[in-house]
């Protein structure tokens, strides 16, 4: 096709012949003075043998260096604030921050709230067993080439899966919604034989959001717009933080009786604001919702090409042989290495000294708005001086801040009491270590991003975040 164009370029910029023509192909009788003639191209006489040698006995012919290797630009990244944005990068924005939202609102359950909730009724060990649940999520790259490999060309690549996979998602937590109670009770009878039973339930819910996750990755870096494509990684913070934060600590404090009674009521009460089974049904529906809008108002760009299941097996294969790759991967591997004990234990420490599930709920709580406010900055600034470079700084500000929580345990008042310079002290330091961790996974979500092939976009994001 490309040889045809070039031939039919080469023709027109030569002289041709034109003649005025009325209504179906006749001449009107005005025949235009401006008459040119059309010179056809005259084939070449030179055989292919005559062409060869010709090229062989040119001074600059050489077999010595290697034929230049053509690799695909990555795109150039601009900063551009959110208002600047075309309006639809601004609408694909706001659609991936609700997707990576509904993703947030299970897993905050799974790995975080039904843990605590579940001590009444279970030991550590039995606990222990229901954090099989959560796996899915780390190991969603063993079934991510079939979501890149496997979808319906009429309802679009990503559709395919997001919008089954939610209504899926949704019903399950309907139905967990009105049974959670009887199970959580269950799971804790006969010893704990019933763990088995509500870890599935949970186990396959996470497999769900694992799932939608793999899609939404691809998804996102060709929904925004080259130019703009940290604002990808900029809504995976925001939309993944605020479904996390919002299921954990925020349903955690209004779910507490002593949270409630201390901030929001006169007379003491043995029940929190919110319960599981209410939370778990009206996010339920939520998902229905939003799945249904999803499927009927948003129009996906349509592809017929794609690559059998084998196919993206091995180029996954073959990114992980890429040496720039396998050495990201031993930075990810190593990375945390330095603040990992600080992201663990420090809460647990203030509340071993007494700090209390009410002050620490109360910090978390007004640490959250700095969170997404920084997730936004963050994908700017990894726009402005570099994903990696940006990454490093946050990197050495995150080790800082790892000195300074430990250096606030140290100081840990005597008095019963918690006073207000203390708990200062500890908005301060959860801040500063809030801020560090959300520029660091921006920046290098954005690094992701730009580098990911969009051919094979939910495998290549899922490989690099696992």
């Amino acid at each position: 096709m490309t040889r045809r164009n070039a031939t039919l370029a080469k023709r027109r910029s030569k002289p041709s012949l034109k003649v005025a023509t009325g209504q179906n192909g006749h001449a009107n009788g005005n025949m235009n003075s401006n008459i040119e003639m059309r010179k056809r191209d005259t084939p070449s006489t030179e055989s292919s043998t005559e062409r060869t040698a010709r090229v062989l006995s040119s001074p600059q012919f050489s077999l010595d260096n290697e034929p230049p290797v053509i690799v695909p630009q990555t795109p150039v990244m601009t900063t551009t604030s959110f208002h600047n944005l075309p309006p639809s990068d601004k609408r694909n924005f706001l659609l991936l921050c609700v997707l990576y939202f509904l993703q947030g609102v299970p897993m905050g359950l799974a790995t975080g709230s039904v843990p605590f909730l579940l001590k009444p009724y279970l030991s550590y060990g039995q606990i222990g067993v229901f954090s099989l649940a959560s796996y899915p999520y780390s190991l969603k790259l063993f079934w991510s080439p079939i979501v890149d490999a496997v979808w319906s060309p009429t309802f679009g690549r990503r559709k395919s899966w997001i919008t089954p996979i939610q209504v899926i998602a949704g019903l399950a937590m309907i139905y967990l919604g009105r049974h959670i109670g009887t199970m959580m009770e269950e799971a804790g009878a006969n010893g704990g034989a019933g763990v088995w039973n509500f870890t599935y339930w949970w186990f396959m819910l996470v497999f769900f959001c694992a799932t939608q996750d793999i899609a939404v990755d691809g998804w996102a870096i060709t929904l925004m717009s080259p130019p703009n494509i940290s604002y990808a990684s900029t809504a995976q913070t925001v939309g993944l933080t605020a479904g996390h934060f919002l299921s954990y600590t925020v349903f955690l404090a209004f779910n507490s009786k002593d949270f409630a009674n201390r901030w929001f009521r006169d007379v003491p009460s043995e029940d929190g604001l919110l319960s599981l089974g209410g939370y778990l049904t009206f996010w339920g529906w939520t998902y229905l919702l939003v799945t249904l809008a999803l499927a009927f108002f948003k129009k996906e760009d349509r592809t017929k090409e794609r690559d059998s299941i084998m196919d993206v097996y091995k180029s996954m294969w073959s990114v992980l042989k890429l040496k720039n790759i396998q050495t990201i991967i031993i930075i990810h591997l190593i990375a945390k290495i330095g603040f990992q004990a600080n992201d663990g234990v420090t809460s647990l420490k203030l509340l071993d000294k007494g700090f209390g599930q009410d002050n620490m709920a109360l910090v978390v709580l007004i640490d959250f708005p700095f969170e997404i406010m920084l997730g936004y900055y963050a994908g700017k600034w990894s726009t402005e001086y570099g994903a990696m470079k940006l990454w490093g700084w946050a990197f050495v500000g995150r080790l800082a801040a790892a000195v300074i929580a430990q250096f606030t345990v140290m100081i840990y008042p005597s008095g019963p009491d918690v006073p207000f310079w203390y708990l200062m002290t500890v908005i301060f330091e959860h801040v500063i270590s809030t801020f560090m961790n959300t520029v660091m996974f921006v920046a290098i979500s954005a690094f992701h991003a730009r580098i990911a092939d969009p051919a094979i976009g939910g495998t290549y994001m899922t490989l690099l975040a696992t």
